[in-house]
Protein backbone atom coordinates (compact mmCIF):
# COMPACT_ATOMS: atom_id res chain seq x y z
CA UNK A 1 0.00 0.00 0.00
CA UNK A 2 1.46 3.42 -1.02
CA UNK A 3 1.07 5.37 2.09
CA UNK A 4 2.02 9.05 2.52
CA UNK A 5 2.66 10.98 5.98
CA UNK A 6 1.94 14.88 4.91
CA UNK A 7 3.19 16.08 8.77
CA UNK A 8 5.60 13.34 11.16
CA UNK A 9 6.83 16.11 12.96
CA UNK A 10 3.75 16.79 14.86
CA UNK A 11 4.44 13.49 16.58
CA UNK A 12 7.91 14.63 17.56
CA UNK A 13 11.26 12.72 16.17
CA UNK A 14 11.58 10.92 19.87
CA UNK A 15 8.80 8.39 18.93
CA UNK A 16 8.80 4.77 17.22
CA UNK A 17 7.26 4.58 13.45
CA UNK A 18 8.91 1.74 12.41
CA UNK A 19 5.21 -0.57 13.00
CA UNK A 20 3.93 1.87 10.27
CA UNK A 21 6.86 1.04 7.57
CA UNK A 22 5.81 -2.97 7.85
CA UNK A 23 2.41 -1.83 6.59
CA UNK A 24 3.51 -0.84 3.29
CA UNK A 25 5.78 1.95 1.32
CA UNK A 26 5.74 5.00 3.11
CA UNK A 27 6.64 8.35 2.14
CA UNK A 28 7.17 10.46 5.05
CA UNK A 29 7.37 14.56 5.38
CA UNK A 30 7.93 16.41 8.53
CA UNK A 31 5.84 18.83 7.22
CA UNK A 32 3.64 19.88 3.90
CA UNK A 33 2.35 23.07 2.91
CA UNK A 34 -0.75 23.97 1.00
CA UNK A 35 0.14 24.10 -2.09
CA UNK A 36 2.39 20.75 -1.92
CA UNK A 37 -0.33 18.35 -0.80
CA UNK A 38 -1.61 17.58 -3.97
CA UNK A 39 2.43 16.66 -5.45
CA UNK A 40 2.64 14.64 -2.66
CA UNK A 41 -0.28 13.09 -2.25
CA UNK A 42 -1.34 12.44 -5.96
CA UNK A 43 -0.25 8.51 -5.97
CA UNK A 44 -1.50 7.80 -2.55
CA UNK A 45 -3.38 5.27 -1.53
CA UNK A 46 -3.37 5.82 2.42
CA UNK A 47 -2.19 9.97 4.01
CA UNK A 48 -1.80 10.16 7.35
CA UNK A 49 -2.14 13.85 8.45
CA UNK A 50 -2.48 15.60 11.67
CA UNK A 51 -3.15 19.48 10.46
CA UNK A 52 -2.53 19.28 6.85
CA UNK A 53 -5.89 19.86 5.16
CA UNK A 54 -7.57 17.62 3.11
CA UNK A 55 -10.89 19.57 1.62
CA UNK A 56 -13.04 18.80 -1.17
CA UNK A 57 -10.89 20.34 -3.58
CA UNK A 58 -8.15 18.12 -3.00
CA UNK A 59 -10.10 14.80 -2.35
CA UNK A 60 -11.56 15.34 -5.90
CA UNK A 61 -8.38 15.15 -7.67
CA UNK A 62 -7.06 11.91 -5.65
CA UNK A 63 -8.09 8.93 -7.51
CA UNK A 64 -6.46 6.17 -5.60
CA UNK A 65 -6.93 7.70 -2.36
CA UNK A 66 -8.82 5.16 0.07
CA UNK A 67 -7.64 5.45 3.31
CA UNK A 68 -7.41 9.11 5.86
CA UNK A 69 -5.83 8.50 9.23
CA UNK A 70 -6.01 11.64 11.05
CA UNK A 71 -2.86 11.64 13.76
CA UNK A 72 -5.16 13.82 16.06
CA UNK A 73 -8.10 13.40 18.02
CA UNK A 74 -9.99 15.92 15.87
CA UNK A 75 -10.48 15.88 12.50
CA UNK A 76 -12.12 19.30 11.80
CA UNK A 77 -9.34 19.49 9.13
CA UNK A 78 -10.61 17.06 6.77
CA UNK A 79 -13.74 17.45 4.46
CA UNK A 80 -15.72 14.43 5.61
CA UNK A 81 -18.45 14.73 3.38
CA UNK A 82 -16.22 14.46 0.45
CA UNK A 83 -14.50 11.41 1.47
CA UNK A 84 -18.00 9.61 2.43
CA UNK A 85 -18.95 10.50 -1.68
CA UNK A 86 -15.46 9.53 -2.60
CA UNK A 87 -15.81 6.01 -0.44
CA UNK A 88 -12.73 7.03 1.45
CA UNK A 89 -12.13 5.54 5.43
CA UNK A 90 -11.37 7.96 7.53
CA UNK A 91 -10.31 7.34 11.03
CA UNK A 92 -8.69 9.42 14.34
CA UNK A 93 -6.95 8.41 17.32
CA UNK A 94 -9.62 9.56 20.46
CA UNK A 95 -8.28 9.16 24.04
CA UNK A 96 -4.64 8.40 23.17
CA UNK A 97 -3.50 11.68 25.12
CA UNK A 98 -6.48 11.73 27.76
CA UNK A 99 -3.51 11.59 30.79
CA UNK A 100 -1.53 14.22 29.19
CA UNK A 101 -4.43 16.74 28.88
CA UNK A 102 -5.97 16.34 31.98
CA UNK A 103 -2.56 16.39 33.91
CA UNK A 104 -2.03 19.70 31.52
CA UNK A 105 -5.31 21.49 33.28
CA UNK A 106 -3.72 21.22 36.50
CA UNK A 107 -0.33 22.29 35.93
CA UNK A 108 -2.07 25.70 34.52
CA UNK A 109 -4.69 25.97 37.36
CA UNK A 110 -1.78 25.70 39.74
CA UNK A 111 0.32 28.36 37.71
CA UNK A 112 -2.79 30.54 38.20
CA UNK A 113 -3.76 29.71 42.21
CA UNK A 114 -0.02 29.52 43.57
CA UNK A 115 1.83 31.44 41.16
CA UNK A 116 5.23 29.03 41.29
CA UNK A 117 7.13 30.63 38.60
CA UNK A 118 6.27 33.75 39.82
CA UNK A 119 7.73 33.43 43.17
CA UNK A 120 10.70 31.37 41.77
CA UNK A 121 11.81 34.45 39.26
CA UNK A 122 11.72 37.11 42.06
CA UNK A 123 14.31 34.92 44.02
CA UNK A 124 16.35 34.06 41.06
CA UNK A 125 16.46 38.25 40.97
CA UNK A 126 17.35 38.82 44.37
CA UNK A 127 13.53 39.20 46.20
CA UNK A 128 13.88 36.39 49.15
CA UNK A 129 17.03 37.39 49.74
CA UNK A 130 16.36 40.61 50.34
CA UNK A 131 13.35 40.17 52.91
CA UNK A 132 13.98 40.08 56.65
CA UNK A 133 11.02 37.61 57.34
CA UNK A 134 11.62 33.47 56.57
CA UNK A 135 8.01 34.00 54.30
CA UNK A 136 6.60 35.96 52.07
CA UNK A 137 4.22 36.24 48.82
CA UNK A 138 3.65 38.33 45.99
CA UNK A 139 0.47 36.72 44.84
CA UNK A 140 -2.42 35.32 46.84
CA UNK A 141 -2.62 31.83 47.35
CA UNK A 142 -5.81 29.78 46.38
CA UNK A 143 -6.20 26.51 47.64
CA UNK A 144 -7.97 24.40 45.41
CA UNK A 145 -10.15 22.36 48.30
CA UNK A 146 -13.65 23.08 48.44
CA UNK A 147 -13.90 25.12 45.03
CA UNK A 148 -16.52 24.06 42.25
CA UNK A 149 -14.89 23.23 38.69
CA UNK A 150 -17.32 23.32 36.33
CA UNK A 151 -15.88 20.74 32.99
CA UNK A 152 -17.71 21.42 29.79
CA UNK A 153 -18.18 18.39 28.03
CA UNK A 154 -17.61 15.25 29.74
CA UNK A 155 -16.08 12.45 27.35
CA UNK A 156 -12.66 10.78 28.21
CA UNK A 157 -10.55 14.18 29.30
CA UNK A 158 -13.74 15.54 30.90
CA UNK A 159 -13.97 12.78 32.89
CA UNK A 160 -10.05 12.02 34.02
CA UNK A 161 -10.20 16.02 34.60
CA UNK A 162 -12.86 15.72 37.17
CA UNK A 163 -11.00 12.52 38.82
CA UNK A 164 -8.50 14.90 39.42
CA UNK A 165 -10.53 17.56 40.84
CA UNK A 166 -12.24 15.17 43.13
CA UNK A 167 -8.57 13.74 44.20
CA UNK A 168 -7.99 17.93 45.25
CA UNK A 169 -11.42 17.82 47.24
CA UNK A 170 -12.94 20.29 44.55
CA UNK A 171 -16.84 19.88 44.20
CA UNK A 172 -17.44 19.01 39.93
CA UNK A 173 -20.04 20.47 38.11
CA UNK A 174 -20.73 19.38 34.86
CA UNK A 175 -22.52 20.28 31.35
CA UNK A 176 -22.95 19.02 27.95
CA UNK A 177 -25.46 18.34 25.20
CA UNK A 178 -25.62 14.97 26.38
CA UNK A 179 -25.92 14.39 30.12
CA UNK A 180 -24.26 11.40 31.44
CA UNK A 181 -24.67 9.88 35.42
CA UNK A 182 -21.52 9.83 36.73
CA UNK A 183 -20.97 9.21 40.36
CA UNK A 184 -19.68 12.51 42.21
CA UNK A 185 -20.77 14.95 39.52
CA UNK A 186 -23.57 17.78 39.96
CA UNK A 187 -24.88 18.31 36.09
CA UNK A 188 -26.49 21.52 34.82
CA UNK A 189 -28.87 22.55 33.10
CA UNK A 190 -26.93 24.85 30.46
CA UNK A 191 -23.73 26.42 30.09
CA UNK A 192 -24.94 29.79 32.11
CA UNK A 193 -26.45 27.80 35.03
CA UNK A 194 -22.52 26.19 34.90
CA UNK A 195 -20.59 29.27 34.42
CA UNK A 196 -22.50 30.95 37.55
CA UNK A 197 -22.13 28.57 39.93
CA UNK A 198 -17.87 27.62 38.84
CA UNK A 199 -14.75 29.03 40.71
CA UNK A 200 -12.78 27.10 38.02
CA UNK A 201 -14.17 25.91 34.25
CA UNK A 202 -12.31 23.70 32.25
CA UNK A 203 -13.34 23.17 28.51
CA UNK A 204 -13.49 19.84 26.91
CA UNK A 205 -15.39 20.13 23.94
CA UNK A 206 -14.91 19.59 20.41
CA UNK A 207 -14.79 22.59 17.80
CA UNK A 208 -18.16 22.51 15.35
CA UNK A 209 -19.96 24.79 14.43
CA UNK A 210 -22.70 24.81 17.42
CA UNK A 211 -19.56 25.34 19.39
CA UNK A 212 -17.68 28.08 17.53
CA UNK A 213 -17.08 30.97 20.37
CA UNK A 214 -19.55 29.17 22.33
CA UNK A 215 -17.44 30.93 25.58
CA UNK A 216 -18.84 34.97 24.15
CA UNK A 217 -19.19 38.17 25.66
CA UNK A 218 -23.05 36.72 26.52
CA UNK A 219 -21.55 33.89 28.31
CA UNK A 220 -18.30 35.41 29.88
CA UNK A 221 -20.43 37.58 32.56
CA UNK A 222 -21.90 34.79 34.22
CA UNK A 223 -19.19 33.91 35.69
CA UNK A 224 -17.74 35.32 38.82
CA UNK A 225 -14.85 38.11 39.05
CA UNK A 226 -12.83 35.64 41.07
CA UNK A 227 -13.38 32.70 39.05
CA UNK A 228 -10.39 31.21 36.25
CA UNK A 229 -11.14 29.67 32.71
CA UNK A 230 -9.17 26.91 31.35
CA UNK A 231 -9.17 25.66 27.81
CA UNK A 232 -7.37 23.11 26.51
CA UNK A 233 -9.50 21.98 23.86
CA UNK A 234 -10.14 24.17 20.55
CA UNK A 235 -9.08 27.92 20.37
CA UNK A 236 -12.23 28.54 18.71
CA UNK A 237 -14.17 27.74 21.31
CA UNK A 238 -13.63 31.34 22.37
CA UNK A 239 -14.23 34.49 21.12
CA UNK A 240 -10.82 36.47 22.65
CA UNK A 241 -11.67 39.79 21.67
CA UNK A 242 -14.47 39.61 24.81
CA UNK A 243 -12.65 37.40 26.52
CA UNK A 244 -9.40 39.94 26.27
CA UNK A 245 -12.31 42.72 27.58
CA UNK A 246 -13.11 40.54 30.73
CA UNK A 247 -9.72 39.93 31.61
CA UNK A 248 -8.39 43.85 30.99
CA UNK A 249 -11.13 44.76 32.81
CA UNK A 250 -10.84 42.55 35.48
CA UNK A 251 -14.24 41.08 35.28
CA UNK A 252 -12.47 37.22 35.35
CA UNK A 253 -9.81 36.96 37.41
CA UNK A 254 -7.78 34.87 35.06
CA UNK A 255 -7.57 32.71 32.00
CA UNK A 256 -5.06 29.60 31.01
CA UNK A 257 -5.15 28.85 27.31
CA UNK A 258 -3.36 25.66 25.58
CA UNK A 259 -4.99 26.74 22.44
CA UNK A 260 -5.84 29.81 20.65
CA UNK A 261 -7.63 30.54 17.34
CA UNK A 262 -4.53 31.00 15.03
CA UNK A 263 -1.78 29.02 16.09
CA UNK A 264 0.92 30.17 15.66
CA UNK A 265 -0.45 33.28 17.06
CA UNK A 266 -0.29 36.84 15.62
CA UNK A 267 2.50 39.10 17.37
CA UNK A 268 -0.32 41.27 18.22
CA UNK A 269 -2.75 38.98 19.06
CA UNK A 270 -5.38 40.51 22.00
CA UNK A 271 -4.37 37.73 24.79
CA UNK A 272 -0.55 38.00 24.76
CA UNK A 273 0.76 40.64 27.02
CA UNK A 274 -1.94 39.77 29.73
CA UNK A 275 -0.42 39.62 32.73
CA UNK A 276 -3.81 37.51 34.33
CA UNK A 277 -3.69 35.26 30.75
CA UNK A 278 -1.38 31.94 30.82
CA UNK A 279 -0.38 30.43 27.60
CA UNK A 280 1.39 27.39 26.64
CA UNK A 281 1.75 26.48 22.61
CA UNK A 282 -0.61 23.45 22.05
CA UNK A 283 1.51 21.22 24.26
CA UNK A 284 -0.96 19.82 26.69
CA UNK A 285 -0.86 16.22 24.46
CA UNK A 286 2.98 15.84 24.16
CA UNK A 287 4.63 14.11 26.58
CA UNK A 288 6.51 11.34 24.92
CA UNK A 289 4.26 8.47 26.50
CA UNK A 290 0.69 10.28 24.80
CA UNK A 291 3.02 10.90 21.45
CA UNK A 292 3.73 7.22 21.11
CA UNK A 293 0.43 6.09 22.10
CA UNK A 294 -0.72 7.95 19.09
CA UNK A 295 1.76 6.73 16.74
CA UNK A 296 0.60 3.60 17.76
CA UNK A 297 -3.06 3.97 17.83
CA UNK A 298 -2.82 5.30 14.15
CA UNK A 299 -0.93 2.75 13.28
CA UNK A 300 -2.76 -0.01 14.58
CA UNK A 301 -5.99 1.65 12.76
CA UNK A 302 -4.65 1.57 9.33
CA UNK A 303 -3.77 -1.89 9.83
CA UNK A 304 -7.57 -3.02 11.22
CA UNK A 305 -8.18 -1.24 7.52
CA UNK A 306 -6.31 -3.06 5.46
CA UNK A 307 -7.55 -6.32 7.41
CA UNK A 308 -10.91 -5.06 6.56
CA UNK A 309 -11.99 -4.60 10.18
CA UNK A 310 -11.40 -0.66 10.38
CA UNK A 311 -11.63 0.98 13.89
CA UNK A 312 -12.26 4.43 15.34
CA UNK A 313 -13.66 5.79 12.24
CA UNK A 314 -15.53 8.99 11.79
CA UNK A 315 -17.53 10.49 8.97
CA UNK A 316 -19.88 13.42 8.20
Amino acid sequence: MRIVVLDDETAGQDVDWSRLYSLGEVISYPSTADENILERARQAEAILTNKVPLTRETLSKLPDLRYIGVTATGYDKIDLVTAGEKGITVTNAPGYGTEAVAQHVFAMLLALTNRVETHNQDIQNGGWQREANWTYWLTPLIELGGMKLGIMGMGSIGQAVARIGKAFGMEILAYSRTPKVIEGVTWCDSAKELFAQSDVISLHCPLNEQTHYLVDAELLPHLQPHAFLINTSRGGLIDEGALHNALAEKRLSGAALDVLSAEPPPSNHPLIGLDNCFITPHLAWASRASRQRLVDMVTENLAAFQAGNPQNTVSG
